[in-house]
């Protein structure tokens, strides 16, 4: 045989002598009808077989030369629905896949199903099985889940069955049975073309059925690998998947086949007169070569395969080439059907049909149900219909019935060619690639066509079919039915629907929700939803809080109601929104289904959550009157922050009704109380003092929420608002932001600040103060004005953290916020006082200060006393004991007394008849700012009374420095009697009659006022003396104390004087600090060279009148000292703006450091003493890392050289710049820091010199991610290239290679400039900017787009475009290829197709989704290459498969049936390790069904099957017992037994004792109980195979504890000797928590078995179990631990690189291979490359193994061993030329002669294999030459 192989090479050949001798008719004849194997030709049977056939032909002939007769009146015409017949085979197309049938669309617009029963005998098998079983097989997937719409299947008619209007319908199978019946084995040849079904998924391949019986057909992974990554449905095919197969090997006389699924193969085969097709087996689908016999109206007629002849009807010629026919022209077409009796075969000529397994044009799907205005007649048929071409240029079909309303309307003349029609797109038939449409008045007006013309909330018309327990059945439309759940057939439940309902009821309907999809329809008849006006709410995001719409009650509970609308809306009315009166039992008033109308209160879309209110607008009674809403009057739109005055309505104990005077009353609106003052003590008093009727100016919107608008009178509230400080939204807020708000709620976590616009945060109780809280209540209470700095937000759960410690809170000039705080609060207090005048008019005499006679009423116990008195009658008058001073007072007497305090809210008098008050003092003239001890004589909430010592005049000294500033611990509050120091700051006593001063400077942070920034900071008091000094003097002093930027000196004991930092040193070095060179104590010599103002703190000039009561400015330059004193300091003008004029733009000067303003973000220096500047933070440096943490770096005092680029804004100060003049001329490069951040376009961000730049997301980074936007922070400070700069708009770019062109760093993603970068072909990434319905618009770079047409976009046909919205979101980095550029019109047209980039589709595999097209056709000269060496491949898998089954019985793995599969398979252990290693490995590559758990490998003939039990010998044989055998042992016990019977006895038990013997001695029995495996573990207790079994055992009981129990003892009884043993066992454990375990007791078992074996090795088993499971994370997660703990171990990184690979990950494995060669010693890094290589040939890149060998080779070219593997691979995988190269490579290297002579024989055998007689001789001259080349060298 392997001779006649050789010789004669497979392919199907006739022999050709026998070719020669037989004429050439009878040859036709015989390949016509002849059912000859022509694979194996076989002398032996030939004759037999021959005289079989010749009578089998005869018949044939006969019955063909009947329809040759037919032919002659045969019908060209389409074919019609009477025309089907059981039997008939069709070519049809899936249409649709639901999961119970099929809907296939047939030739000219017919359409049929197949049931989920007609798909294969394996797959019924299974569903029955599933049925019986009651539960989910996995092996049994669900028919979308197997087919995809677009695919043609083979299909074969099992009946025509009528409906109930007539209509019929068309029951088909795909079943190979059924389809192939008309094949047997004999007829089976090589190339066919037919059907098949996989049966059932084997280790090497596929089982098929297809349909011939005594025929096993097999697919090889090989031949399906092509073709299964191109269906996208996973890894393997699936048990009842439809194939298109081709017979590539036909062996034992067609007892197999074997069969490919190569889409390249199947749609290059066409079928021939040599493969044995008559016109009872002739399937369709096959593409002929066909001969034009006769053209006809309605098509042709055609010859083919000899002596066939077929028709195509008119719908089946090619439209380009239907004029264009002509008799005898050789045309491909395909067979469409075949009929069962008359065997008419019906072609097609359309090219998507003319290669085999290819897939017709689809419809886009928005032209269903298109109405078109203008349709041009293309022909008429009067029998069948017309054809028109459509506005695009297809063609369609309209059948006869649908040209006209009725059969008597219609008119023949108005269907001439070229008029034109208005239709509608009904329909469209995938086999004839043609819209099916209608002329039909009624069909175009159609309301609904499909379920997808139906939308939410439509009501539609529609007629009852049935009445069921779940609902109502409605025929909405043809096609279309809904329906009505039983609680939707009325307002109120129907108990008995059927008396109100009748079948053929017309009904009005409302759509609830509709899944065209599904086809699923849910209406209601509820009168009060289909006739409501109300909008339809059918998302959350329509929810806007206010809206009124009707929904129905779906559940009533104690906590409320839950609201249900269309589409599956839901929403929850709480139980305080049930109504206006409280409801306890909410399921008492409502039921379920009644219809109510609800108000959305408050809607979260992303959580789906809604908030709903019964509480409608209530109409408004005559007490009611302010309840009247303004949604009810008149649609007012309140603008938020709008200042408005209001008129009191109504007071209530918690706010103020208003209406507002602006809208003519018509808006009611509410203040709550506490939002009357920023000061909750004023609120109360406001509230007091404020009567229904007053005018409230100057109040504020604050929010609209839901039907109250709340107004604030918060001063502080109100003018964040107007200067714009606020956040409108949550997207406005960033962290560092300081707002004002007021406090919403406090809880013991923490306090609640809401803001204007309804923005509310969370400060937690540890960000609340600067002390210590223990109880949140004690800092904050409800309705107080805060600042909150924001700290954190999180934008996924939208929260803000906050924090409210002063520290962090205020600007740090604490003296200038108390004050500010005393002075809102006297100015309000002032306000109320005026209300207060009209029901109080003794309140204007009651001022603090003023002295009054009253009458002591009463002393008390504590001391204190009561008085009355005329100005304060009605008021309660009091004086502390304290306040009495040392005078004894009785009852009745007349005093003399000071009033401290009147408090209006609790109409409270505080006096004091202290002496030193009362005491007359000569009033003495006060000035701002001065400092004076006071005495602080009485406490209010928000101030201490102070008197001053001096004069004992009143003062009101504020307790809080800030909003925030709420808490004392009792040691620093204010104590009456204490002496504190104060400084004024109002001099005049206001009309409250006391001054107004703050508390300092007790402490230096504390600062004690408020200055402009352009005044000297002197740190302390400079006391003003009057003096004599005049500019020139000089003085002598002592150094009183040394600050950074100036120097205090002592002139004498009163008066001192202030030295400038930059009058001490001539020349000052750059960084020094010059105060630091004098020391306190030091006496210095000093010329006077100006003076300061005490109070302003400015330079004055010397003609000033009060220069001498000022602090003298000094000066100990040398070079002033000794030389000629000229006058500095502002000789002539009174400030020194002038000054600053003196300084140009450009210049450079020396100033001191002052401090960096954090706030502010600038560096505030000193020039000179009277001078100041400012560096913003861009101009500081270039290096941001200084800019960063400025504070850091610049020093106070320290002397830094700058250059003047202006003045500010206000012209006090001079902006400086430390990095010259900023230049942002295009190619220079800046520092800026990030404003903004915007998503998917890019940054914003601030450059030097106020400007600002964007910068692209494209000029982020040189290699493009995911989210590049993400490491961007507003704030953040970044170097930035300026790309260019025009018309004041800053282009730039943060490019590393653009930053720092000299490191050359390796730049992935180029910019693209313009379209002349752009070159076809070219690979290129960007992001996606949007998706409209022309295509994918992608991003490539600023100001360049690209186009990806949805074809190009995935291989699938996507008919929903929110799926693209949804796996394309806009700034999706994608890779795509460059398919088109237009440079003109400036286009480019790019590909996303996997085939294009390389990349894994956009679309995932798991969609389902159908394919575009089938895979482009291989070339033919792939498939030569492949055919010749059919020899070889054959020869070697005939040789695996031998060896295959000679390991078989070694190994006798016994299959586990399914019913009892514990998932474990045992074999015997009786190769070496190695062998071992390899059978794992194999095992390990198997393809695995999806789902399939992981195996344990186990074996040793344990059976699984119930049915091999019970053949086996039982050793407790009971026999079988019943009463009558019973009752006869009793009568023979009676009985005495004779001897015979004894004897008897006595044998029968030594039989049955044999019979236990013999199975006990039976090797080959298998245990059956527990008892079994204990006694065989006794006997071989250190055998892992005896361990498992039992373990096995186990699982298949599913008792799994008993089966761990079994591995801990294994585990303690195997020998510690026994490694290997042990190790089974650990993994089998292992294994077993893999698949019925947690991860918790996974990883238990784990450890303990790294603690007692080779770590490596358990690691290295873990992995294969998480892997062969799919747990891909796990295992990533366990090789990267390997990588860090076992980083020397080179098979742990090959392990690894192979994982990456068969997940398909090649580039990781790239970057592994590098981290290896890292990692591992160089002496192993050749073999590691080899490896490596070796892996990507079998799973990965193939070019890239071979740069790997090459690489290596290059490098290390004496390395045989590598140069072995390279040659042994390329064998395998590479071309013939290839291989050549490298043999003639080895051959020319200078090796040894013994290794030349190895690969020279291997050149030899390889030759000999596979070259021919001519490349042999040349491999022997190149041996003998380099033999005589070796031996002439050896000779010289």
């Amino acid at each position: 045989m392997a001779s006649m192989e050789e010789n004669f090479p497979r392919g199907g050949i006739q022999k050709k002598p026998a070719e020669g001798k037989t004429p050439k008719p009878k040859l036709e004849k015989d390949n016509l009808f002849d059912v000859q194997h022509e694979e194996k030709p076989q002398k032996r049977k030939r004759s037999q077989k021959d005289q079989g056939k010749q009578q089998e032909s005869k018949k044939r002939f006969k019955a063909d030369k009947a329809a040759a007769a037919k032919d002659n009146v045969m019908n060209i015409g389409p074919l019609t629905i009477e025309a089907l017949s059981e039997g008939m085979l069709l070519l049809g197309c899936i249409k649709e896949v639901t999961d119970y049938e099929l809907a296939i669309s047939l030739p000219n617009g017919l359409s049929g199903f197949v049931p989920v029963t007609q798909i294969s005998d394996a797959y019924g098998k299974l569903l029955t099985k599933q049925v019986a079983q009651g539960e989910l097989l996995e092996e049994l997937n669900s028919l979308p889940d197997i087919f995809s719409p677009g695919t043609l299947v083979r299909c074969i008619v099992t009946s025509i069955e009528k409906g109930d209007g007539g209509r019929r319908s068309v029951k088909l199978s795909i079943d190979p049975k059924k389809v192939n019946k008309g094949l047997n084995s004999t007829a089976l040849a090589a190339g066919m073309l037919l059907s098949g079904s996989v049966m059932s998924v084997e280790d090497h391949g596929y089982l098929i059925d297809i349909g011939v019986t005594g025929t096993h057909a097999f697919l090889p992974n090989q031949k399906a690998k092509t073709y299964i990554k191109a269906l996208k449905k996973g890894p393997d095919l699936k048990i009842g998947q439809n194939l298109n197969c081709l017979i590539v090997e036909v062996k034992n006389e067609g007892r197999v086949v074997c069969l490919s699924v190569d889409r390249s193969e199947v749609a290059a085969s066409i079928a021939t007169e040599r493969q044995n097709w008559t016109l009872s087996n002739l399937l369709p689908g096959l593409v002929v070569k066909a001969r034009v016999q006769k053209l006809a109206p309605l098509g042709m007629k055609l010859t083919f395969l000899s002596y066939f002849t077929g028709i195509v009807d008119f719908m089946h010629m090619d439209p380009e080439k239907s004029m264009s026919y002509s008799p005898d022209q050789v045309v491909r077409a395909c067979v469409l059907s075949v009929h069962p009796t008359s065997r008419a075969v019906r072609l097609t000529l359309l090219p998507s049909f003319l290669h085999a397994g290819g897939a017709p044009r689809q419809l886009p799907g928005q032209r269903m149900g298109a109405v078109l205005e203008e349709a041009t007649v293309k022909a008429f048929y009067k029998q069948f219909g017309a054809i028109f071409e459509l506005d695009d240029g297809t063609l369609a079909f309209a059948r006869l019935k649908h040209l006209s309303k009725t059969r008597k309307s219609f008119k023949p003349g108005a269907f001439k060619e070229g008029y034109k029609h208005k239709c509608r797109i009904i329909d469209y038939s995938l086999m004839d690639e043609m819209c099916i449409v209608s002329l039909k008045h009624q069909i175009i007006e159609a309301q609904f066509l499909q379920y997808q013309d139906i939308h939410t909330g439509d009501v539609v018309q529609g007629k009852v079919l049935s009445l069921k327990p779940i609902g109502m059945q409605v025929k909405v439309a043809d096609g279309i039915r809904g329906l009505v759940p039983s609680l939707h057939l009325s307002d109120v439940i129907l108990k008995q629907p059927e008396k109100k309902y009748n079948i053929g009821d017309e009904v009005k309907c409302r759509v609830l929700e509709c899944n065209p999809e599904g086809k699923k329809l849910i209406l209601t008849l509820k009168k009060s939803l289909v006739q409501s006006k109300l909008p339809v709410l059918s998302n959350y995001e329509d929810a806007k809080p206010g809206l009124i719409t009707h929904g129905f009650v779906v559940c009533a509970r104690e906590f409320g109601c839950i609201m249900k609308f269309y589409n599956d809306v839901k929403g929850l009315v709480p139980k305080n929104e049930l109504g206006s009166e409280p409801i306890s039992c909410p399921d008492k008033f409502f039921y379920e289904g009644q219809v109510l109308k609800v108000m959305v209160l408050k809607c979260e879309p992303q959580q789906e959550r809604l908030l709903l209110s019964f509480k409608l607008t209530s109409k408004p009674g005559p007490e009611d009157k302010w309840k009247c809403t303004a949604k009810e009057k008149q649609e007012v739109k309140c603008q938020i922050g709008e200042i408005v005055d209001v008129k009191i309505c109504k007071k209530k104990d918690n706010g103020l009704e208003v209406s507002v005077l602006e809208d003519e009353g018509n808006v009611v609106a509410w203040i709550p109380m506490l939002h009357l003052s920023d000061f909750v003590a004023t609120s109360k008093l406001l509230w007091q003092g404020l009567q229904e009727g007053d005018v409230l100016p100057r109040v504020m919107y604050l929010s609209d929420k839901g039907e109250t608008i709340i107004l604030s009178r918060k001063s502080a509230v109100i003018s964040a608002v107007q200067e714009e400080q606020v956040v409108r939204s949550f997207s406005e807020i960033q962290p560092g932001m300081l707002l004002t708000g007021y406090v919403r709620n406090v809880m013991p976590f923490g306090v609640f600040v809401e803001f204007p616009f309804g923005v509310t945060g969370l400060a937690p109780k540890v960000s609340m103060s600067d002390k210590f809280v223990t109880d949140t209540k004690d800092h904050f209470v409800v309705g107080q004005t805060v600042i909150a700095k924001v700290m954190s937000i999180d934008e996924e759960k939208q929260r803000v953290l906050l924090n409210l410690k002063v520290s962090e809170c205020s600007s740090g000039d604490s003296a200038a916020e108390s004050f500010a705080l005393l002075n809102q609060y006297f100015k309000e207090l002032k306000e109320i006082k005026d209300l207060l005048k009209r029901g109080e008019p003794s309140i204007c005499e009651l001022v603090p200060g003023k002295r009054v006679h009253l009458v002591v009423q009463d002393v008390r116990e504590d001391g204190s006393a009561l008085f009355s008195g005329s100005p304060a009658t009605g008021w309660t008058v009091t004086a502390t004991r304290y306040h009495l001073g040392d005078k004894k007072i009785a009852r009745g007497e007349k005093r003399k007394a000071l009033i401290l305090h009147v408090d209006a809210l609790k109409c409270e008098v505080y006096v004091s008849l202290r002496e030193e008050l009362l005491k007359q003092r000569p009033k003495r003239q006060l000035r701002e700012n001065s400092q004076h001890s006071a005495v602080v004589q009485h406490i209010t909430e928000h101030f201490a009374i102070a008197s001053l010592l001096e004069t004992a005049q009143l003062a009101a000294v504020p307790i809080a420095c800030h909003f925030n500033d709420t808490f004392r611990f009792d040691s620093e509050k204010l104590r009456v009697g204490q002496t504190v120091s104060v400084t004024l700051k109002a001099v005049k006593e206001n009309h409250h009659g006391v001054l107004l001063a703050v508390q300092g400077p007790a402490k230096k942070n504390v600062f004690v006022r408020v200055r402009n920034e352009s005044e000297t900071a002197l740190e302390e008091m400079l006391p003003a003396v009057k003096h004599s000094l005049s500019p020139g003097d000089l003085v002598t002093g002592t150094v009183k104390s040394v600050k950074p930027t100036h120097v205090t000196v002592a002139i004498d004991d009163k008066l001192t004087g202030s030295i400038h930092a930059s009058r001490i040193l001539d020349e000052v070095p750059i960084g020094s600090f010059p105060t630091s060179t004098l020391k306190t104590g030091q006496k210095v010599t000093a010329r006077v060279i100006g003076g300061r103002d005490v109070n302003t703190h400015r330079c004055l000039p010397i003609t000033h009148p009060h220069l001498t009561q000022s602090i003298p400015e000094l000066s100990i330059r040398p070079s002033e000292i000794e030389g000629e004193f000229t006058a500095m300091l502002n000789l002539k003008e009174e400030n020194s703006l002038k000054e600053l004029g003196l300084y140009n733009v450009g210049q450079t000067v020396t100033c001191f450091v002052k401090k960096y303003n954090m706030l502010k973000n600038w560096l505030e220096v000193e020039v000179g003493p009277d001078i100041r500047g400012r560096v913003p933070l861009l101009l500081l440096s270039l290096n941001t890392k200084v800019l960063k943490h400025p504070e850091k770096v610049f020093k106070n005092g320290q002397a830094i050289s700058a250059t003047v680029t202006g003045t500010d804004a206000t012209g006090t100060n001079l902006c400086l710049s430390l990095t010259g003049i900023p230049s942002l001329e295009q190619g220079t490069i800046s520092v800026g820091m990030v404003m903004k951040v915007t998503p998917h376009t890019g940054l914003t961000i601030a450059l030097p010199g106020g400007k600002t730049g964007k910068v692209s997301i494209f000029h982020l980074n040189d290699t493009y991610t995911e989210d590049p936007l993400g490491n961007f922070k507003v704030g953040k400070i970044v170097r930035c290239y300026i790309l260019s700069n025009e018309n004041g708009k800053i282009q730039l770019s943060l490019r590393q290679s653009r930053l720092n062109p000299k490191i050359n760093s390796k730049v992935e993603d180029i910019e693209i400039e313009s379209i002349k970068d752009v070159k076809k072909g070219q690979l290129v990434r960007g992001y996606v900017k949007s998706i409209t319905p022309s295509g994918v618009f992608f991003g490539l770079s600023t100001s360049l787009l690209g186009r990806i047409l949805f074809q190009n976009v995935s291989p699938y046909f996507v008919q929903k475009h929110s799926l693209y919205e949804k796996y394309l979101p806009e700034g999706k980095l994608l890779t795509a290829k460059v398919i088109g550029v237009n440079r003109k019109g400036k286009h480019i047209e790019l590909s996303l197709l996997p085939e294009d980039t390389g990349m894994p589709s956009v679309l995932p595999e798991s969609l389902g989704l159908p394919q575009f097209g089938a895979e482009e056709e291989k070339r033919e000269e792939d498939n030569e290459e492949k055919r010749e060496e059919p020899k070889l491949k054959t020869k070697r898998r005939r040789g695996n498969d031998e060896n295959h089954q000679e390991a078989k019985p070694k190994k006798r793995k016994i299959c586990p049936a399914d019913e009892n599969d514990s998932g474990i398979e045992v074999y015997y252990r009786e190769e070496e390790e190695d062998d071992q290693e390899e059978e794992a490995a194999k095992k390990k590559s198997k393809v695995k069904k999806p789902g399939e758990a992981p195996r344990l490998q186990v074996s040793m003939g344990f059976t699984w099957d119930e049915d091999n039990a019970m053949d086996i010998p039982v050793l407790d044989q009971k026999e079988e017992s019943s009463e009558s055998e019973e009752e006869e042992d009793m009568q023979s016990k009676l009985k005495k037994r004779t001897k015979k019977e004894k004897e008897l006895e006595k044998q029968k038990k030594e039989k049955e004792l044999c019979k236990v013997e013999a199975a006990l001695m039976d090797p080959s029995r298998q245990p059956q109980s527990a008892d079994d495996f204990d006694r065989l573990v006794l006997g071989s207790p250190n055998s892992s195979i005896l361990w498992l079994q039992y373990m096995a055992f186990h699982l298949q009981a599913t008792e799994i504890e008993k089966a761990r129990a079994v591995a801990e003892r294994a585990l303690k009884t195997i020998s510690f000797r026994e490694e290997q043993e042990k190790l089974n066992v650990w993994v089998a454990l292992l294994n077993l928590e893999n698949m019925y375990g947690t991860e918790e007791t996974l990883m238990k078992v784990f450890e303990r078995a790294v603690q007692y074996n080779e770590p490596l090795k358990v690691f290295q088993h873990l992995c294969d179990i998480y892997a062969s499971s799919e747990k891909y994370k796990q295992a990533e997660e366990l090789y990267q631990t390997m990588l860090k703990r076992f980083r020397q171990e080179k098979s742990v990184w090959l392990k690894y690189a192979s994982f990456l690979l068969k997940q398909g990950q090649a580039e990781a494995t790239h970057r592994l291979l590098e981290r290896a060669l890292k990692a591992l010693p160089t002496k192993e890094h050749v073999d590691v490359i080899s490896r490596f290589a070796q892996l990507e040939f079998h799973s990965g890149d193939t070019e890239h193994a071979k740069a790997l060998f090459e690489s290596t080779l290059n490098s290390y070219p004496k390395r045989t061993d590598v140069w072995s593997i390279y040659m042994d691979i390329m064998i395998k995988h590479g071309s013939q030329k290839e291989v050549r190269d490298i043999f003639e490579r080895v051959i020319h290297l200078s090796l040894a002669p013994k290794k030349m002579k190895f690969f020279f024989k291997r050149y030899l055998d390889y030759e000999k294999k596979f070259g021919t007689a001519e490349s042999v001789l040349a491999v022997k001259r190149a041996a003998l030459e380099y033999v005589e080349t070796k031996s002439s060298l050896a000779d010289t």
